[in-house]
């Protein structure tokens, strides 16, 4: 299945990836299973997405909120993270991709810190796609560690403007999503890209994450065509 209309230019999405949990309990299913089918879909988009020449896309993968769910269900997480990194570097080498984290690396789980920085550095100079996951990650915690790093680095008032505070930012050499797709029936962005999301197209779905299909992601580009991005002007 492909598209018919035209997308308008499109370099980086942006999809929280929401409604595992939910998935899980309408089937009757342990809440790892949601998250276990949620990341074959999140490999089936980011080959989709490669095949639509998008640029850049971000996963919203882990928050620094999600440290509050059950013990069990974190450990399952990152163990499921690291089995999936492992498995797919061979892929991400294949499809030209540069797989870059937002967040703080230091505060994850030894092995997935370990395995997560090695397959940054297998693929740091590839440059078909840029697959930003997310992972620790909060949006307040960014612009707070924006702030600390310009006070410490004594930066004159009379240089702080948008172009240097974005340079402190986890998406310094990235432009801003385009579009930020959320499934699942929420309509937040859960302290999700607060920055960086200023001007982006928002679209959500009821769609939970693990029914998410190509042409899900279709529906959503093809929603995003119609808009018309006037970033503030006429």
């Amino acid at each position: 299945m492909g598209y018919n209309f035209p997308i308008p230019p499109l370099v980086h999405l942006a999809i929280i990836m929401d409604g595992n949990g939910r998935w899980a309990k309408k089937r009757g299913l342990p809440r790892y299973e949601g998250h276990r089918v949620g990341a074959e879909v999140a490999k089936k988009v980011v080959e989709e997405c490669v095949k639509l020449k998008i640029k850049y896309l971000t996963l919203y993968t882990f928050s620094k909120e999600n440290w509050k769910r059950p013990k069990d269900e974190v450990n399952f997480l990152f163990d499921l993270l690291v089995f999936f990194l492992k498995r797919e570097v061979e892929n991400l080498k294949k499809q030209n991709i540069k797989l870059n984290i937002l967040g703080d690396v230091e505060g994850l789980p030894e092995k997935a810190k370990e395995v997560v920085k090695e397959i940054c550095e297998i693929t740091k100079e590839n440059t078909n796609m840029v697959l930003n996951l997310a992972l620790n990650y909060s949006g307040r915690d960014e612009i707070l560690m924006a702030c600390k790093k310009i006070v410490e680095q004594k930066i004159p008032l009379s240089e702080i403007n948008e172009n240097t505070f974005r340079s402190f930012l986890y998406t310094k050499d990235q432009p801003d999503p385009d579009l930020i797709i959320r499934t699942s029936g929420e309509i937040r962005l859960s302290n999700y890209l607060l920055f960086q999301s200023a001007y982006s197209e928002l679209y959500f779905t009821d769609v939970l994450w693990p029914d998410f299909t190509k042409h899900d992601l279709y529906k959503a580009l093809e929603d995003y065509s119609k808009r018309n991005r006037r970033f503030g002007g006429l």
